[in-house]
């Protein structure tokens, strides 16, 4: 079954925006990468505003399937869930000789002052995210101690994956994000540890 235009339109905006940043994607850029006439694209999305607005959704309705699944099919322990998650980053880091940027966390930097729908898009993508992340915190249950803050630690792993990637991203060293990663890593461990002694 083909893509219909809509879908066409999405997944190549998805990767320029990603190559080039959403500025510096043309409409000729997306119609050069679908082959589709202007009056195809303008049908579906009559601006590139609404070009974005239709990737931000993608992004947010993809989570399980573009993300989270494929990081986790084998994964059963909580903790080791996130370190998976973050290590499809890593892999993609790696793959693109460090050139990769988080597509959501690359928008939200280049889109200083976006309009309210896009920053609500934003952050709702940011909020999946960490809301994944505080559930794999909270499945692990008492190996965390009961007085840590489980959407603050959420957030710490989000700000430590979108900064890790941008260093990686700036000094074309994957070693910045594995520093991050391990400092990540040693800070549950030390929770871990916090947790049985007060048990």
């Amino acid at each position: 079954m083909s893509a219909s235009p809509r879908e066409k339109i999405i997944h190549a905006a998805m990767e320029l925006f990603w190559l080039k940043g959403y500025n510096s994607t043309s409409i000729a850029d997306l119609l050069s990468r679908t082959q589709l006439n202007s009056g195809s694209l303008y049908h579906v999305f009559p601006s590139k505003q609404d070009v974005l607005i239709g990737v931000l959704q993608a992004y947010r309705d993809g989570i399980g399937e573009m993300l989270l699944e494929p990081a986790w099919g084998a994964v059963d322990d909580p903790i080791e869930k996130i370190f998976a998650l973050l290590g499809g980053y890593r892999t993609a880091i790696a793959e693109s000789d460090c050139a990769y940027g988080c597509p959501i966390g690359s928008l939200a930097l280049e889109l200083h002052e976006p309009d309210p729908q896009v920053r609500e898009l934003l952050a709702v993508n940011f909020e999946n995210w960490t809301r994944a992340v505080e559930r794999c915190i909270e499945n692990a249950g008492p190996r965390i101690p009961a007085h840590v803050d489980k959407r603050a630690l959420a957030e710490f792993v989000l700000t430590s994956m979108e900064g890790g990637v941008m260093q990686a991203r700036t000094y074309r060293d994957v070693s910045y994000f594995d520093r991050t990663v391990k400092q990540l890593r040693d800070h549950f461990a030390l929770l871990e540890q916090a947790a049985k002694q007060a048990a």
